[in-house]
Order: C-alpha cells, then sequence, then structure tokens
C-alpha cells in the first residue's frame, strides 16, 4: 500500500472537481464519498442534493478564522493512498478506516477533537484520495510535518494487520517515482514509460564507464537529448538539464529535468565522485579494446572484473563494498546497452531493477571500484555483441557471474536493513537467470553434445575425477543435465595442459554454488574463464574419442598450480 503525498494546493473546488469528475480517460468510476471529518459531510457522487461547492465550502470554513494576511496561500493538503496490484478488493468501510488512520497518524486530524477538515474519495477499485484544509477547527496550523514519512510507516501496519502486501519500507534514497500526470502523458502519446523514467535510463548508461564531463554530455547528446548546462559566473559547470525532444509543455517547449530529480545520484556533482577515484594510468584511451573479438574480450573482462569484485563484497568493509555495487550497476547498464537482442530486454530490466539496489545511507568510496567502472568502460567501446559465437558464449559468461555477485549483494543489503535494495537486487537476480537461460542455450547445447560423446573410458574417468575432486557434489552435478557439458571443459582443459582435478577444485571452493539452478553449468563458466578456454566450443577440433595419452597408460597427470598451463611459456602468460 502506497501512500502519497501530493503538492499542497490553493484550490480545493478544484481539486475535488477532478477527484469527482471522469478522469483523463474516463478512468474515474463511481467518484463517491467513503469516509470524512465529521461523517456526515455531503457526498456530491452519490447524494444528488449535494454539490461539490457545498463540500468545498464545507471543508474550508475554518479559513474564515483567520484575516486575510494569515491565511496559507497553499492550503490544501492531498494525499492518495494506492494498494497493491495484488491485493483483494478493499471495502468502502475498510477504505473509510484507512482514511482515519493516514489523517491521524500524519497529524491532519489527529483526534484531538479540533483537527483539520478532510474528506476521502474513492473512485477506482484501487485507491483513494484525502483532501483537507490546513487550518485546524481552532485556527492553528496542523503538525503535519514528515508527513509522507508517517505515512508510509502507518501503512506498514495496515499493510500487516489487513494481509495485504507488504512493501519494504524506504530509507530516502529511492529515485522519485512519476508522478499520476506523467503517467497518463506516457499513456496518451503511447509511450512504455515515463520522459522521467527513459531519462534517468539514458543517463545512467551515458554514466556508465565515463572519466570526464566532456564524455559524459558527449554521451547525453548522441542519444538525441537536449542538454542545458549551469555554470557559475567563474563559468565552472555546476549542473545540468536534459529533455527528450518530443515530450512537450502546453507551450510546446521541451520539459527539463535536472539530474537530482531522475534520481539522488544523478546530479552532476555525485557523477563526478565515480571518476574522481580513477587512477590517472586508466584513464589512458589507448586501454580501449578495438578490432574484432572487441565485445567478447569486453564480456571476459567482465567476468574477471565480477569474480574479483564477489571477494570484495564477502569480506570488504561497508564503504568499499556500497562503490562495488553502484559500479555494478554501469556494467548493468553497459551490458545491456551493447547485448544482442535476445537478452536484451531481460538486462535491460534488470538493470532498472538494480538502479534502486545501487544507493543506500552507507556512502561509497571511490577508487576501489576502478575495475569494475573499467569493465563498463570496454563494454561500451567494445561495441554491440551478437547473439551467437564467441559473443553469446562470453555474454552467458558474463551473466552467470553476475548473478552470484548481485546475490551477494542482496544477502549484504538484507544484513544491513537495506529492505528495498534486498528486494530489488532479488528481483534483478531473477531478470539475469532469464537472460542467462537465453545467451547460454546454444554454447550449452554445443558443449552437452560433445560431452555426449566422449568415449566410454574416458567419460568414466572424468566421473572418478569429478568425485575425488567434490565428493559433496558430485552425485548432483552427475544427476545435472549440464554434466556433459563439464565433462567436454575438463577434457579441454587437460588438453590444454592443465591438471583437470584441481581445476575443479579450484573453481569450486573459491564461491558458494548453492544459489545456482545448475551446478555444472555454473562450474562450466568457472573453468573456461580461469583456465583461459574459448567460451564458444563451436569452432574447435572434436577430440573427445579418445582418452589422452596419460589416461591410456593407467597414469594420472602431475599435478600443477590451479588454473596455470604447464608449458615452457608459462612465466610470460598474464592471469586473467
Amino acid at each position: 500500500m502506497i501512500p502519497q503525498i501530493h503538492k499542497q494546493g490553493s484550490h480545493t473546488l478544484g481539486l475535488l472537481y477532478y477527484l469527482y469528475g471522469k478522469g483523463t480517460h474516463e478512468e474515474h468510476v463511481d467518484p463517491h464519498l467513503v469516509a470524512s471529518f465529521d461523517g456526515m459531510s455531503p457526498d456530491p457522487g452519490r447524494d444528488k442534493a449535494a454539490t461539490k461547492k457545498d463540500l468545498g465550502q464545507l471543508l474550508d470554513q475554518p479559513l474564515h478564522l483567520l484575516t486575510s494576511d494569515q491565511r496559507p496561500d497553499k492550503h490544501v493538503w492531498h494525499c492518495s493512498v494506492r494498494a497493491a496490484p495484488d491485493d483483494p478488493i478493499l471495502t468502502d468501510d475498510q477504505w473509510a478506516d484507512i482514511a482515519r488512520r493516514i489523517v491521524a497518524a500524519t497529524g491532519i486530524d489527529p483526534g484531538d477533537g479540533a483537527g483539520c477538515r478532510w474528506a476521502a474519495v474513492r473512485h477506482a477499485d484501487d485507491h483513494i484520495h484525502i483532501v483537507a484544509t490546513l487550518v485546524r477547527e481552532d485556527g492553528r496550523r496542523p503538525d503535519h510535518h514528515r508527513s509522507g514519512k508517517r505515512a508510509q510507516a502507518e501503512a506498514r501496519l495496515i499493510e500487516k494487520e489487513l494481509g495485504l502486501h507488504q512493501v519494504a519500507p524506504g530509507d530516502g534514497t529511492a529515485a522519485q517515482r512519476p508522478t499520476s500526470a506523467e503517467r497518463h502523458k506516457a499513456a496518451r502519446q503511447g509511450r512504455e514509460r515515463t520522459a522521467r523514467e527513459e531519462l534517468r535510463e539514458t543517463v545512467r548508461r551515458a554514466v556508465a564507464g565515463a572519466r570526464s564531463d566532456e564524455e559524459f554530455f558527449d554521451r547525453l547528446a548522441a542519444s538525441g537529448l537536449l542538454i542545458r548546462k549551469r555554470a557559475a559566473p567563474s563559468g565552472d559547470l555546476l549542473g545540468y538539464k536534459v529533455a527528450l525532444p518530443d515530450d512537450l509543455n502546453k507551450d510546446g517547449e521541451p520539459i527539463f529535468y535536472p539530474g537530482a530529480r531522475l534520481a539522488p545520484d544523478l546530479s552532476l556533482p555525485r557523477i563526478r565522485e565515480r571518476w574522481s577515484g580513477d587512477a590517472p594510468a586508466s584513464r589512458q584511451e589507448d586501454a580501449i579494446p578495438t578490432g574484432p573479438g572487441s565485445p567478447a574480450a569486453a564480456r571476459r573482462g567482465t567476468a574477471s572484473a565480477v569474480w574479483q569484485a564477489l571477494l570484495v563484497v564477502e569480506h570488504s568493509n561497508d564503504a568499499v563494498v556500497a562503490a562495488h555495487i553502484a559500479a555494478v550497476g554501469e556494467v548493468l547498464d553497459a551490458l545491456a546497452k551493447t547485448s544482442a537482442a535476445h537478452t536484451r530486454r531481460e538486462l535491460r530490466d534488470a538493470a532498472t531493477a538494480f538502479e534502486r539496489a545501487s544507493r543506500s545511507h552507507v556512502r561509497a568510496v571511490r577508487g576501489h571500484d576502478q575495475a569494475l567502472r573499467q569493465a563498463a568502460r570496454d563494454l561500451i567501446h567494445g561495441g554491440p555483441a551478437l547473439g551467437r559465437g564467441e559473443d553469446g558464449a562470453t555474454t552467458a559468461m558474463a551473466i552467470d557471474m553476475l548473478f552470484f555477485l548481485i546475490t551477494a549483494a542482496a544477502h549484504w543489503h538484507a544484513r544491513k536493513g537495506h529492505a528495498q535494495q534486498a528486494e530489488a537486487a532479488a528481483r534483478t537476480a531473477e531478470h539475469l537467470r532469464t537472460a542467462y537461460q537465453a545467451a547460454a542455450a546454444q554454447p550449452l547445447g554445443i558443449l552437452y553434445q560433445r560431452g555426449r560423446r566422449l568415449s566410454r573410458p574416458l567419460l568414466q574417468r572424468q566421473t572418478v575425477l569429478l568425485r575425488e575432486a567434490l565428493p559433496e557434489l558430485a552425485e548432483q552435478i552427475l544427476a545435472e543435465p549440464g554434466w556433459y557439458a563439464l565433462a567436454a571443459t575438463i577434457a579441454e582443459a587437460e588438453a590444454a595442459g592443465h591438471d583437470p582435478a584441481a581445476l575443479l577444485s579450484d573453481v569450486a571452493a573459491r564461491r558458494e554454488l548453492g544459489t545456482a539452478d545448475s551446478v555444472s553449468d555454473v562450474l562450466v563458466w568457472r573453468m573456461r574463464r580461469t583456465a583461459d578456454l574459448p567460451a564458444d566450443a563451436s569452432h574447435l577440433p572434436d577430440t573427445s574419442a579418445a582418452p589422452s595419452r596419460s589416461a591410456a597408460r593407467g597414469t594420472t597427470t602431475k599435478p600443477s598450480a590451479p588454473g596455470r598451463r604447464r608449458s615452457s611459456d608459462e612465466t610470460s602468460r598474464k592471469p586473467l
């Protein structure tokens, strides 16, 4: 249940005409009074003898206790209370009780016999509107300071008592919701989202991996936004506003939104904090990947950066963790912008959901998140990825790693009592799960077929190896369809000179696997990343029909360091 305090107004009658009217799109059905300050107020919706003017005059009578210079300019208080979409339809009596509790909790009518006059109007199944005059019966002004937070707290109690959907309590770090007027305008224009929401996403994507004011504003301009910059007399840039070219006001002028009104962390000073922590060496533009395969290289680099970030989120101090979580938002935005069509929608929804999880009252200390910000930058400059081949397979690899990092972020938020952020991170993980399934189907299908073609002696040897390396997980993995893809990966790793048993133990031990739908899938991507194997195996020669030489002799491979080749040039190889 969401109570929303609207801007104070000066025309009670005008608001009543809207509440009792047909609505912008004939959406108001059977407008009528469900409760009022005295329980006897005239109802223009159900009583033909009553008029809106009668109700407005009754509500405004306390204004006459004051002289003209004592009357507040904005005396109309307006609060809407909306149920969740999955809540049952409440009765008028239930809505009346909710209205009385909200006006009491907010200080509008605290129950002392001299509160403000108010009325609650219902014109839809799922919500009511409360209108009140901000002058008490004794001529004093009501104590309605922080009425929004007080209404939210009361709504949480109402949800529990009525068995309604329980909304996670906020902490004041959420982005401003679109107003009803913005939503109706978007519907009239045939937009899927409001202008504010489109601008927020576009600005977020422009920030991802950016390193300067110039780069940020160049990206905004390239995306087609109108930009206004605010400068000090000295010429120093202080802020900015953005607008959609086709989002116009009644005078035909573009409607501009300051960055801070899109989201708390999109003001120019907060944006600058992101690149203020970048090391000078990382600002060199020659670090940008170029040439064929750049999207795949960027995704493989992203998987490595996310893998390392997991350790930070699990073990570092709060300020550093907050910086990494914020940087993950940039990675998601960059990945959504550059991924193929069959994963783009879910990744965009994941990035949108995680936007709420990227902010909390724990202030981020920038600089420690450079690897993730560089990953976002590489994704942007790597360009759009194909949905097949190495591009598609490394996309699945990156999403798989991100799923575990997002899950770790959800756990961190939950431990800190950040209810909305934890919930948002959990929603993000579900979108990533769906995106992963789309991205991984083709490359894992190829690995599955290669695994099915393994010779029986080799497959049996790998089964023994799995049981020895991962005794607690082996039977679960062997029962999964993904076991054959893992078996093919083990064969490739051994052919490349790695010790498969040590490699398996290493990748399984580093991170938890309890949240994985398929443990074998997770191990496939971890092994391929750690062993530097191609993510896409479709172009590799199929050598899986025969066992290795050491297996044919009945001997075992001499162990070496996990994830490292045993060739003579191993000292020259750079780790991922």
